[in-house]
């Protein structure tokens, strides 16, 4: 009898295309890419991408992120956020880890850092650290990143 293997392949990328509009809560297990709109909120298990064109009108909670395009709401990334240089978010960012490239726009509020447990119940969200007692906070109004 022949033995069987599971194999578990390359992570699934779902994508939405420009000229694609999503209205309502958007659920993703694995990565996903956003070219065109969500008029909503996005929740990704794994890394959401917002490219140069993509838009988020509502809250964005995932486990990492790369944002080239808009967000206007509320960002929650567990551990790396990267702002790219077209990036443009208006709300309140909260992460792990934070990487701004030169001409990303912030308005807003921005928490990075370990949060301690009370916190990250609270949040819902983000890495625990026992030592840590508050989170590295860190304010931005309508700045660009230098």
């Amino acid at each position: 009898m022949a033995k069987q293997t599971e194999t578990s392949g390359p992570a699934q990328i779902n994508m939405i295309r420009e000229g694609t509009t999503v209205e309502g809560t958007l659920r993703a297990r694995d990565d996903i890419r956003i070219s065109g709109k969500i008029l909503g909120s996005l929740i990704v298990d794994g890394k959401a991408i917002i490219a140069a064109g993509g838009e988020v009108d509502g809250d964005v909670k995932a486990a990492d992120a790369d944002v080239a395009g808009r967000i206007k709401g509320e960002i929650t990334v567990k551990g790396r956020l990267l702002l790219k240089s077209t990036a443009h978010v208006e709300g309140t960012v909260r992460t792990t880890r934070l990487i701004v490239e030169e001409g990303a726009v912030v308005e807003g509020k921005c928490e990075m850092g370990q949060l301690d447990k009370g916190r990250a119940k609270e949040l819902g969200n983000g890495a625990v650290d026992k030592n840590a007692q508050h989170g590295t906070k860190s304010s931005m109004h309508q700045q660009q990143a230098k």
